[in-house]
């Protein structure tokens, strides 16, 4: 089974997040963010990945150790799933529409982190997070998996559209990306 259990403690915030990358896309999870709740529901369902979050975080001051340690967390629960990647395809890629939002996700799970975000959001809040700290996740989850990460955002303007957008095409990313379709580890180096 490829799956993790991922707990951290920090004096901003105290997270436990459990994973399953053959799961039905089962979810339960509450930060104390409700938009955040959403995409990680979002994330799971797409994905099909199995996934509960908590977190108690600093609310008090803002959401940004939350959604920035969430996506941290969530990137060492895929890269401890994952092992050595033996068989897995590595590569992922999808072109999403959500309404008027067209999202370009592409994905190499290389162990180079790289995000390059060509995104465009104007306004500066989607319920109770700021649009910035989509950026902020997704950063923590390439670093702490090793995983260059894409988005093109090619059309669109409504911020909860593109966010979504961003948390769904990443899903199926990964999803395509993890998919185990050898026994060999691919790259040429031999290691990833």
């Amino acid at each position: 089974m490829r799956t993790s259990t991922i707990e951290r403690n920090t004096t901003e915030t105290k997270i436990n997040l459990s994973l399953n990358l053959d799961g039905t896309g089962e979810y339960q999870n509450h930060t104390g963010c409700g938009f955040l709740d959403h995409m990680l529901d979002l994330f799971a369902r797409h994905g099909r990945f199995d996934l509960s979050v908590t977190c108690k975080g600093d609310a008090d001051v803002d959401f940004h150790h939350t959604v920035e340690d969430v996506g941290i967390v969530l990137g060492k629960a895929f890269l401890e799933a994952l092992g050595d990647m033996r068989g897995i395809k590595r590569y992922g890629h999808v072109m999403l529409p959500m309404d008027e939002v067209l999202m370009l996700v592409a994905v190499d799970v290389s162990g180079r982190a790289t995000l390059v975000c060509d995104i465009d959001i104007k306004p500066a809040k989607v319920g109770d997070m700021d649009t910035e700290l989509a950026q902020e996740f997704m950063l923590g989850f390439c670093r702490n998996l090793g995983a260059t990460v894409h988005f093109k955002q090619l059309s669109g303007d409504n911020a909860h559209h593109i966010i979504e957008a961003m948390f769904k095409g990443l899903a199926r990313a990964m999803r395509e990306a993890v998919i185990v379709e050898g026994i060999e580890i691919p790259s040429t180096k031999g290691i990833i």
